[in-house]
């Protein structure tokens, strides 16, 4: 029989991160500080980089698009989680429920490329930085930047249409704080053999492509620095990476623990925990990040106090 869709399931319920009400207070105050520096963090740095000239260079490009992606980013999960702490019964739509995990999966795929683009402007800066200039022009920038978002979209795509001609007749009590894909499988009452192997290929594919970009990029541009004689020159290469290898370290890390693993091995529990890291934790620390570990953004916040408090 074809596969037809009877959804019956108009609403979903979500248990959240805990039921216990002595904790709910607790996270609230965290999480809207964390969302909170996340949003006045990113979007501080998109305005930064905006004001300086001298930022105006691909590096700051790309992470001005981070920064605008991460600043998206937490708001899909922020403002109904914190709502939620409140509210005796915590329930989304089914529309809305699509609409934000199809939000989700487009921007954190367009991180992850984004990243990798990230990663190749460095290898060409220092690997090849005679032919940086002429190779990473504004017309690049953009491909690589529209590049990651038609990526993002592609690939939420294909899940969400695939989430859509699933059938959900109950229940309907997502043990999540969001809307992610393996715990709507498991409400789903039709076959979800195809959405499940849809999810291990892409993400898979998704992963190796982003991740081997940065590992060969790295690679080339560790050999690189380590044949620059003087100490300071080597140092001066390894802090213009430093920043850019540490938040891929933490985005790989918290993605790979939750998707590339067998199912057998898979525990909501779990990835309630480390999806709080890579939803909310890490798109706030990236703007710390990189503004504590690079001189060029700490001289440019200096610059911008100073203007304010001295404008004349």
């Amino acid at each position: 029989m074809a596969d037809v869709n009877l959804t019956l399931v108009t609403e979903f319920i979500l248990l959240g991160l805990t039921d216990r009400v002595e904790l709910k207070v607790v996270l609230f105050v965290l999480f809207l500080l964390i969302y909170a520096v996340s949003l006045v963090g990113n979007l501080g740095m998109l305005f930064l980089i905006h004001i300086t000239p001298k930022l105006h260079t691909p590096m700051y490009r790309f992470l001005s698009c981070l920064s605008f992606v991460d600043a998206c980013y937490s708001s899909v999960f922020a403002p109904r989680m914190l709502l939620n702490f409140f509210v005796e019964r915590e329930t989304i739509s089914f529309s809305a429920c699509i609409v934000q995990y199809f939000l989700f999966v487009s921007l954190i795929t367009t991180e992850g490329f984004l990243l990798a683009a990230m990663a190749y402007d460095r290898y060409m800066a220092i690997v090849n930085p005679l032919l940086y200039t002429v190779a990473m022009t504004k017309i690049v920038c953009v491909v690589l930047v529209l590049g990651s978002c038609a990526g993002g979209l592609i690939n939420s795509l294909t899940h969400t249409i695939g989430l859509l001609r699933l059938s959900f007749c109950g229940p309907n009590v997502i043990s999540h704080f969001f809307c992610d894909l393996p715990p709507l499988l498991e409400l789903s009452c039709s076959d979800t053999s195809m959405n499940e192997l849809l999810l291990l290929v892409f993400t898979t594919i998704i992963a190796m492509i982003t991740f081997l970009t940065v590992v060969i990029s790295y690679v080339f541009i560790v050999a690189a620095i380590l044949r620059i004689r003087s100490a300071a020159g080597r140092q001066k290469a390894f802090s213009t990476c430093a920043s850019h290898l540490t938040v891929v370290t933490l985005f790989y890390g918290s993605i790979s623990f939750s998707y590339i693993q067998p199912s057998s091995q898979y525990s909501l529990e779990q990835e309630k925990v480390v999806s709080v890291l890579y939803t909310l934790v890490i798109p706030m620390l990236n703007p710390l990040i990189y503004s504590l570990r690079n001189k060029e953004v700490k001289d440019a916040v200096k610059r911008a106090i100073e203007m304010k408090c001295f404008p004349c």
